[in-house]
């Protein structure tokens, strides 16, 4: 059975064989992990302001 180490051993070495072999694809992944994130942080500030206003 793989141990925790060996785990995140093989997920990073696949995550670097994805970039190397589709970086197009790869870079749309990373977009869209940035998109939401920017989403993800716009919809707490519009909250956080109609709290105190």
């Amino acid at each position: 059975m793989l141990s925790s180490k060996n785990m995140k051993l093989v997920v990073i070495a696949f995550v670097i064989f994805y970039l190397l072999s589709q970086p197009s694809n790869a870079a749309a992944v990373v977009n869209n992990a940035f998109s939401a994130l920017g989403s993800a942080g716009g919809s707490l500030a519009t909250f956080v302001n109609k709290l105190g206003g």
